[in-house]
């Protein structure tokens, strides 16, 4: 049964819209304070505070979003509108040699739920909000 065109715009703006625009980094505004510090706090300050063994290896200090944005000594961490070329998507992620990957050891990685946040983060321009 073929669909009219009122049909084919509902089916358009209630189900494709939508995903087209979460597939673009759309969708709700992720809040550093409210969505990705408590994400820190939990996975990663630890070390990656003022004196821990991150922050006195690179530099990152996780403590603040100043801080965070400042980076290491190497460089940012964070390249805003960018998660795919943020050094930080790539340390937590799959994409580091496991010598390397964020959390180090026995410390509980960040799940994918928690990376795909961080994800829409700065996708969204990560943003101190």
């Amino acid at each position: 049964m073929p669909m009219n065109v009122q049909n084919k715009n509902k089916l358009l703006t209630t189900f494709l819209a939508p995903a087209l625009l979460l597939g673009c980094g759309q969708g709700p505004e992720i809040s550093f304070n409210t969505d990705i510090k408590p994400i820190f706090d939990a996975k990663c300050i630890e070390c990656h505070k003022a004196g821990g063994v991150g922050e006195e290896k690179s530099g990152l200090n996780l403590e603040s979003y100043d801080s965070l944005m400042k980076g290491t000594r190497f460089g940012k961490v964070i390249d805003p509108g960018h998660s795919v070329s943020s050094t930080l998507v790539i340390l937590i992620g799959d994409r580091a040699d496991p010598s390397i990957r964020m959390p180090h050891g026995d410390r509980e990685k960040l799940d994918d739920a928690q990376i795909a946040l961080i994800k829409q983060w700065i996708d969204q321009g990560a943003k101190n909000n």
